[in-house]
C-alpha cells in the first residue's frame, strides 16, 4: 500500500524549518488565492452589467420578433396569428409598423424621428409604457378628428413642445416624391397627447402613434412591419424560436431578444471572457512557482525517493507523490480564493460598497454571480495547478535508487 498522499503533505507542509521550498509554495499558493478571487468578482460584476444592460434593452425589445423575409412588410393574416398563438409560453401579440419621418411644428424645428405605429392595448401590456409616461397619457386614439402621438420626454423638449400642440408628419417616401414630382407632399397632422421616459443604451427615441395612423403616413395599406411577441419568461425565447421559425415557415424570420442586440450582447460576452483570460495570466504566474518549488523538492529530496523506489514504489507511484503536491496547492488556493471572491460579490450584492458615478444609470457596481462561471474559474486553476506537477513529477520517477543514494 503506497502513502502517497501522506508523503506528499510532508513534503509539502514540512515545519522543521521555513526554507526557499516553503516560501515558494506559500507564494502559489497567494498567487492561485488571489487570481481565483479576482476572477470571482470580475466576472459577476460583467454578468451584472450584461443584467442591467438587458433589462434596459428589454424595456423596448419583445421576447420574440416576427418579420416577413425578403421584405419590409407584409399582410397580417390569421393563420399567421393562429399559429403564432398556439404555442402556449406565449402570452401577447402586437404587430407594428416603423418607419423614419420628419416631425414639423409649423415649419421649425424639423427632426427627423423614428415612427412606430402600434396597438395601444397589445403594446401598452408588451413593455408596460404606461410607468414610464412621464407627462399626459399614452393616448393614439383619434379624439376630434384628430389622431394622437406620443413623444419621448428628452425630444420633446429637444423640439420645445407642449402637450397639446399639433405637429405634422411627413414620411421619407412622401419626401422622395416630392423631389420627383410637382406635387406638395402630403402632411399627416397629429396632436402630443403624453410623453414617456424609458432608459436607452443604444438606438433612437422613438415616436409612437396608431398603426392605422402609421399605415396611411407609410401607404402600406393593410401591411404591418412585424409581429412584437411577449411570452412567460425571456430566457425561454432562445429555445421557443426554433419552434416558432418551424410552424410559421421560412417566408418570415424569427428573432429572439439576443438577436436583435446580437453585436452588443456579443461584446459584451467577448469582454466577459477576454477578461477571464487576462486574469488567468495572474494564476499562471502562481504555477510557474508551483513547477519551481516542486522541482526543487525533486532535488532535495532526490535521496529519499531513491529509498522509496527501492522499498517498492513504483514511478506511478512517485509521480502520485509529486502530482498530489500539485492537488493540494490548488486545492487550498482554490478553496480560500474562491470564498474571499463569493464574499466580495456579496457585500457588494448586499452593501453596494463600490459606487458609479451619479450620472450613470445605476448608483453601483452590479454583481450578479453565477454558478456555471465559479465551476469554470475553480475547475481551470485547479487544473493548472494540477498540470504544474507534471514536468516535476515526471522527472522524480525519472530518477535511479542507485545514483539517488551513491552521491547522497
Amino acid at each position: 500500500m503506497y502513502y502517497t498522499g501522506q508523503i506528499a503533505k510532508r513534503y509539502l507542509f514540512s515545519k522543521k524549518h521555513i526554507s526557499l521550498i516553503s516560501t515558494l509554495t506559500f507564494i502559489s499558493i497567494i498567487g492561485v488565492t488571489i487570481g481565483t478571487a479576482l476572477l470571482i468578482v470580475v466576472l459577476s460584476v460583467l454578468n451584472g452589467f450584461f443584467d442591467v444592460v438587458q433589462g434596459y434593452l428589454l424595456n423596448y425589445d419583445p421576447d420574440l420578433r416576427v418579420e416577413a423575409s425578403g421584405t419590409n412588410t407584409f399582410v397580417q393574416n390569421q393563420e399567421l396569428l393562429d399559429e403564432i398563438n398556439s404555442l402556449p409560453q406565449i402570452t401577447l401579440v402586437s404587430p407594428y409598423v416603423e418607419g423614419k419621418a420628419l416631425l414639423t411644428n409649423n415649419g421649425s424645428n424639423n427632426k427627423v424621428v423614428e415612427i412606430r405605429g402600434v396597438e395601444s392595448e397589445s403594446f401598452i401590456d408588451l413593455i408596460e409604457i404606461e410607468q414610464s409616461i412621464k407627462s399626459g397619457l399614452f393616448d393614439v386614439s383619434v379624439r376630434n378628428r384628430k389622431p394622437g402621438l406620443v413623444i419621448n420626454e428628452q425630444l420633446r423638449n429637444e423640439l420645445d413642445l407642449e402637450l397639446g400642440d399639433e405637429v405634422a408628419l411627413l414620411s421619407a417616401s412622401a419626401m422622395r416624391r416630392t423631389l420627383t414630382q410637382i406635387t406638395a407632399p402630403r402632411l399627416y397632422r397629429f396632436e402630443i397627447r403624453g410623453s414617456y421616459q424609458l432608459e436607452q443604451i443604444g438606438g433612437g427615441a422613438q415616436v409612437f402613434i396608431d398603426i392605422t395612423a402609421a399605415q396611411r403616413l407609410f401607404k402600406t395599406r393593410n401591411s404591418i412591419s412585424g409581429i412584437d411577441i411577449k411570452t412567460t419568461d425571456s430566457d425561454l425565447a432562445l429555445s421557443l424560436k426554433p419552434i416558432l421559425q418551424e410552424k410559421i415557415g421560412p417566408d418570415y424570420n424569427v428573432s429572439s431578444w439576443y438577436d436583435l442586440q446580437k453585436a452588443l450582447y456579443d461584446v459584451m460576452y467577448l469582454e466577459k471572457w477576454g477578461a477571464y483570460a487576462i486574469l488567468m495570466i495572474i494564476i499562471v504566474v502562481a504555477v510557474l512557482n508551483i513547477v519551481g518549488s516542486l522541482t526543487m523538492i525533486v532535488i532535495q529530496k532526490r535521496r529519499d525517493i531513491g529509498i522509496l523506489i527501492t522499498m517498492g514504489y513504483s514511478s506511478s507511484a512517485i509521480k502520485k507523490i509529486f502530482r498530489k503536491q500539485g492537488l493540494y496547492i490548488g486545492l487550498i488556493g482554490c478553496v480560500f480564493g474562491g470564498l474571499i471572491g463569493l464574499l466580495l460579490s456579496w457585500l457588494q450584492l448586499k452593501f453596494h460598497i463600490i459606487k458609479l458615478s451619479t450620472a450613470f444609470l445605476i448608483d453601483a457596481y452590479p454583481v450578479q454571480i453565477q454558478a456555471l462561471d465559479v465551476t469554470i474559474i475553480l475547475l481551470g486553476s485547479l487544473l493548472l495547478c494540477i498540470a504544474a506537477s507534471w514536468l516535476p513529477a515526471t522527472r522524480a520517477s525519472e530518477v535511479q535508487p542507485a545514483d539517488a543514494i551513491r552521491y547522497e
